[in-house]
């Protein structure tokens, strides 16, 4: 945790949270003594520690900077097994990504929405531990979705990209997207159905490609945000 992250209000960690945990076994911190912290989507600054005692931590709070902007960047990704999907939203956060979209696809395991990542919200833990890792207090704007229909119906911005390694287009690295906002759709590890493609080129979506390999869902993420970044002039 290069930030450790804190509710509106919340002054308190009972010994049992995992950032407490942080402070008493890698920061080595008690009573008396200081780390870096930031309310959620807020300000960033320094807590200090009031008390440490078997039930928890209690600290006060003084935000300073306003650390909470991400990038104008929207990221489309199918339903992938929950392991990967864990791993996609962690690094999407750290990277900035403003807006994250998680649609099932025609070819996508429908049972994925049933796993405890969505029906108990473990996904949000995993958002807010990227954003940690990051340094930043901006946590991305998450939606499930039940479909591509939707995830382009949310989809807002000036440009729209498909990646896929069929309707391959130009190459990501190539494109000038400075200065504009930008969505970018990813498909599962069966790829998009022929369906789903059409409807993404009808809505307005360019087909693009990260190179000739095919790449897993998960990496295809990472290198995708981390492409579309630097074609915006942001990475």
């Amino acid at each position: 945790m290069n930030i450790i992250l804190i509710g509106k209000g919340e002054r308190f960690f009972p010994s049992g949270d995992e950032r407490a945990k942080h402070i008493r076994k890698v920061l080595r911190l008690g009573k008396g003594d200081s780390f870096r912290a930031g309310e959620v989507d807020g300000l960033a600054g320094m807590a200090t520690i009031l008390s440490d005692g078997d039930d928890g931590i209690s600290f006060s709070f003084e935000g300073s900077e306003d650390r909470s902007a991400l990038y104008p960047l929207t990221l489309i990704v199918a339903q992938v097994r929950p392991i990967c999907m864990r791993r996609i939203l962690r690094e999407a956060v750290s990277l900035g990504v403003g807006r994250i979209i998680l649609p099932v696809s025609d070819l996508g395991e429908k049972s994925y929405l049933s796993a405890s990542l969505y029906t108990a919200g473990e996904y949000r833990e995993i958002l807010l531990d990227g954003a940690m890792q990051s340094g930043m207090t901006g946590v991305s704007a998450t939606s499930v979705v039940q479909g591509v229909e939707e995830a382009i119906r949310l989809a807002s911005a000036d440009v729209h990209i498909l990646l896929d390694n069929v309707f391959q287009g130009v190459a990501l690295s190539q494109m000038d997207l400075r200065g504009r906002s930008v969505a970018i759709a990813i498909g599962p590890e069966r790829g998009w159905s022929d369906r789903e493609r059409r409807l993404f080129v009808e809505s307005g979506y360019q087909p693009a490609r990260l190179g000739l390999r095919i790449l897993r869902t998960e990496t295809a993420a990472v290198a995708g945000v981390a492409v579309a970044l630097s074609a915006m002039g942001l990475m």
